[in-house]
């Protein structure tokens, strides 16, 4: 079963958790969790349906809400926010969605390809020092900066080890992720328009996928790493 908007009252329920985030008042409120839990639940299948219609979908997850506190200063047992994350099928289709539905502005889109393990980084980084311009072209476009902005992602802050510190494109190279994301009001969540609104923008990720997909697949001399 799918339903294509979110309730008010899951909203409502982020609110009343955020406000009192200790295992009594969880408790006393299961239920309220569990409806808030199944409606989410609900339109993930819907935006997966969607979604399904211009990419492969392999599988996704919704978060617990309980938080892990072993190795956090905020020993709070819950989490105010929803997350779902949506992978992509077969190895030729790079990058991830994800979805976060939280109170208070911060509900957000996101996407692409956070810390990727060191094989990945430097092949990443070798293209982009091999030829920036693909890349350029994508993020300067006027679609990606009407929904993203900017690529996004943490940076060294010197140039890797390997690559000149004057190359041109050190800007790119010296980036430990590269991800993009889209923020939503709170009125947008609750929205009958917002499934379309997330599906449109994990839509306007392709064009930065398939580059992505088709580097890391790939040797620079273009030749598939893929069996």
């Amino acid at each position: 079963m799918s339903k294509a908007t979110l309730d008010k009252s899951t909203i409502a329920f982020l609110r009343n958790i955020k406000k009192n985030n200790n295992r009594d008042w969880f408790t006393k409120n299961k239920d309220k969790f569990t409806i808030a839990q199944d409606d989410v639940k609900q339109f993930i299948q819907a935006l997966v349906d969607e979604m399904s219609k211009h990419d492969v979908i392999e599988k996704h997850k919704l978060f617990r809400i309980y938080r892990d506190v072993r190795f956090s200063k905020d020993k709070t047992p819950y989490k105010s926010s929803f997350g779902i994350s949506f992978n992509r099928a077969g190895a030729s289709r790079r990058g991830g969605y994800y979805l976060h539905i939280e109170p208070g502005g911060k509900t957000f889109v996101g996407g692409g390809f956070w810390q990727p393990n060191p094989e990945d980084l430097k092949r990443i980084r070798k293209e982009f020092e091999h030829d920036d311009k693909p890349i350029r072209k994508i993020i300067n476009s006027a679609s990606f900066k009407k929904h993203f902005g900017s690529l996004s992602g943490e940076s060294v802050k010197t140039a890797p080890k390997g690559f000149s510190k004057d190359h041109p494109a050190i800007d790119l190279i010296r980036m430990k992720s590269f991800t993009v994301g889209k923020s939503f009001k709170d009125s947008d969540v609750t929205s009958p328009t917002f499934i379309k609104e997330v599906n449109s923008t994990f839509k306007a990720m392709r064009k930065y996928f398939d580059y992505m997909s088709s580097v890391l697949t790939t040797d620079l001399n273009g030749v598939s790493l893929i069996d």
